[in-house]
């Protein structure tokens, strides 16, 4: 990957080079993950044109064992006591290389930082603004690959969850189960804290698990999601409990699969981003469902779990290939529960077979 970090930080430069800056200050852990592949807490990573580095805080070890994360081809340097900032080690660092103009992320700085490193004297500070994030929004194949594994680990683990006995378990038993099952098939860690809502708290977004023992007869709703070499998938699947589902619930889950359908089919490059949400939602409308306020019912993922593109009713833009969103619409209706279901899907053209599913957990109502 140490190539294709580079060539991210030639596309990174390219920016900076159109804004009047040579050389760039990226703080943002996320941002230093994505240009350099490793995130050490409170690195800074400075890139010019002829070289980059990575300044660490002074309690990390240089990596002088070949066993510390650190990419080979990357140079690093250590602060000499904790109190130095490697923000503005990295800005004396560009002052060193003879930069001139120097971009900073002044959207992840605080004032102070900010001050400490215009006032040492070196480089002209430049705002670099969403730079970075911008160029995260359309992945790589290796992005992709990984994103494909992150989404194997969290469909591996639900699986499993569903061929136990669920009757009697509370909501928060079950969600921690699931976080365990993603680590010990290989996930770095849960994307986000597992969500289990049964009855009355199936199908609402946002849920927190709590106490409440699954029913015989309920809707179980699960959202979840693996975290596989930073990379981050979801998926939120609806299921009856114990019993065939009353006729209600069917025809609520054949809804929301409808709605979530005409969403994924939605998805193409140079669709508009609003495009997929729009589909679902009127869908849902004309059979009486409407959410006030309207929340989103997709974003993009990668290695956060809510990134750009937003997929919301009022979004601006089109899609590009290569991006991974999320497609999750869902009616949840009070004092009963509801139906939620998502997926996480990569936008192709139609010449490559259109939207790649990576979340294949079946989407159909069973009773477990």
């Amino acid at each position: 990957m140490s190539d294709a970090h580079a060539a991210r930080r030639e596309r990174l430069l390219e920016h900076c080079s159109a804004g009047g800056a040579d050389a760039a200050l990226i703080t943002s852990p996320v941002n230093v993950r994505y240009l350099s592949g490793c995130a050490p807490c409170g690195a800074s990573l400075l890139v010019t044109r002829e070289r980059a580095l990575l300044v660490l805080p002074a309690d990390l070890p240089p990596d002088d064992s070949g066993e510390h994360p650190y990419p080979a081809d990357l140079p690093t340097r250590s602060a000499a006591h904790p109190d130095q900032d490697t923000a503005e080690l990295a800005a004396e660092a560009a002052a060193e290389f003879g930069a001139a103009d120097l971009a900073v992320e002044e959207h992840d700085l605080t004032v102070s930082r900010y001050r400490a490193i215009g006032e040492r004297g070196g480089p002209r500070l430049r705002g670099l603004g969403p730079v970075v994030e911008r160029l995260r929004v359309v992945k790589d194949e290796q992005e992709i690959a990984d994103l494909r594994i992150a989404a194997e680990i969290g469909d591996q683990a639900l699986g499993e969850l569903l061929e136990s006995i669920l009757v009697g378990r509370t909501e928060r038993h079950l969600a921690m189960e699931l976080e365990r099952r993603m680590v010990d098939h290989g996930a770095d860690r849960a994307a986000f804290p597992v969500a289990v809502g049964t009855g009355g708290h199936s199908g609402r977004a946002g849920h927190h698990p709590t106490d409440r023992r699954v029913e015989e007869g309920d809707f179980l709703t699960v959202s979840l999601g693996a975290q596989y070499r930073g990379y981050t998938v979801r998926s939120t699947r609806t299921f009856v409990i114990g019993a065939a589902p009353a006729g209600w619930q069917v025809e609520l889950h054949r809804l929301v699969f409808e709605a979530q359908r005409a969403a994924r089919e939605a998805l193409a490059p140079g669709v508009e981003c609003a495009a997929p949400d729009r589909a679902a939602r009127e869908l849902l409308a004309a059979a009486g469902y409407r959410e006030e306020p309207p929340r989103p019912f997709g974003h993009g993922v990668g290695l956060e779990t809510r990134e750009a593109p937003q997929l919301g009713p009022g979004e601006t833009g089109k899609l590009d290939n290569r991006v991974p969103v999320t497609v999750g619409p869902g009616v949840h209706l009070p004092g009963r529960g509801g139906v939620r279901i998502e997926d996480t899907l990569v936008v192709r053209p139609v010449a490559e077979g259109g939207p790649e599913l990576l979340t294949i957990t079946t989407k159909e109502l069973l009773a477990l």
